[in-house]
């Protein structure tokens, strides 16, 4: 089989070596440059690598994906999309060439989204920017997905969870463009639920909480929004919202309906520990805490958070037990917290006060 890897870039020189040697397993690789100012594009072309230029206005996504897409040979077998601060563990090729059975259009793999201070995996998930050539094209502005050419609603998707790709992004990017991108994808698409989540989820990550408030209860009454996850990730962020605008009664009320939603994923349990300890409730922290830390395998979906699988579950119940004066189980779990956060200060600080007997 035949496989090319295409990729949109702008000012993205800093990956160029690290991304073409992790591609190199392919056939194929060819890259949009969308109005480079530094030595993006004569650094992939050293490389051998497909470099086409071309300026998309008005800036959206898709077109710029689709416009890559177009520069795949057209005796390519298999199409990967990545980019350029993203890179593959070796072996992917293979890997990939095992599981593309017949009859497959799409296949899934490990992606990684981010990585903790110490080098540990954050929020990971299973992606499928890989497709079969000539039966898709990409939709929406922002958090663009692909969808079929032919209007078929289903197809064969195969997984392959050893394939993982790396994100290592540029945090010096802003990422203003999104909220206005997000806007016009629900105007575009206002029967999209999809959409409507992550446009409320954007207004939140802006603090803007009533728009927040108001785009997250919109996307719940869509009856197309039925995937309990997303659905539970809206009542958390509902949740969120009115916790951050002093609402605690309001909070705890999303984060129960959360909870209900999807109560076999740790995310909604650490958002009701949260809302706990604003309250100062601390045996509902002890109580939603240890609910959270008995779910002990992620879901699988972009819904993880990295804040459920850290050490906030363990430290906020730490305090908990440290409140209601049960100093050697504050102990234990603040162990626990610094097994996932080993070089915390503060934790150890809190260590050595609960050994020292916490006061008590």
């Amino acid at each position: 089989m035949k496989v090319c890897v295409y990729a949109i870039a702008k000012n993205e020189e800093k990956f160029v070596d690290r991304w073409v040697s992790s591609m190199m397993e392919a056939d194929h690789i060819c890259v949009l440059d969308t109005g480079s100012e530094d030595g993006t594009v004569e650094k992939l072309a050293d490389w051998g690598v497909t470099v086409k230029q071309e300026c998309i206005a008005p800036w959206r996504f898709d077109a710029a994906r689709n416009r890559s897409l177009a520069l795949v040979p057209a005796d390519a077998d298999i199409c990967v999309c990545t980019d350029l601060d993203e890179y593959f563990r070796p072996g992917w090729r293979k890997a990939l060439e095992r599981a593309w059975t017949a009859g497959t259009e799409q296949l899934r793999y490990t992606y990684i989204w981010n990585f903790d201070e110490a080098g540990r995996p954050g929020t990971s998930f299973l992606y499928e920017k890989i497709h079969a050539p000539g039966v898709f094209e990409w939709e929406h502005p922002v958090h663009e997905v692909l969808r079929r050419t032919d209007g078929k609603k289903a197809w064969k998707v195969s997984s392959c969870p050893e394939i993982v790709l790396e994100h290592h992004p540029d945090l010096t990017k802003s990422r203003a463009g999104y909220l206005p991108l997000l806007e016009l994808s629900v105007r575009e698409a206002p029967e999209d639920d999809r959409n409507a989540h992550y446009l409320g989820r954007e207004y939140m990550f802006w603090g803007r909480w009533d728009e927040a408030i108001a785009q997250l209860k919109a996307h719940l009454q869509m009856p197309t929004a039925t995937w309990e996850p997303e659905r539970c990730a809206s009542m958390r962020f509902l949740s969120r919202c009115y916790l951050s605008k002093g609402d605690r009664r309001e909070a705890m009320r999303w984060a129960l309906r959360a909870i209900a939603e999807c109560p076999e994923t740790r995310e909604p349990w650490v958002q009701a520990e949260e809302v706990a300890y604003a309250m100062e409730d601390w045996e509902g922290v002890r109580y939603f805490g240890w609910c959270a830390v008995r779910i002990e395998s992620k879901s699988g979906t972009y819904i993880n958070e990295d804040k459920a699988w850290g050490a906030y579950p363990w430290d906020a119940m730490a305090y908990a037990y440290f409140k209601l004066g049960e100093t050697k189980q504050a102990e234990q779990a603040t162990l626990r917290a610094l097994a996932e956060d080993p070089n915390n200060e503060r934790l150890l600080r809190n260590l050595a006060f609960y050994r020292g007997g916490g006061g008590t």
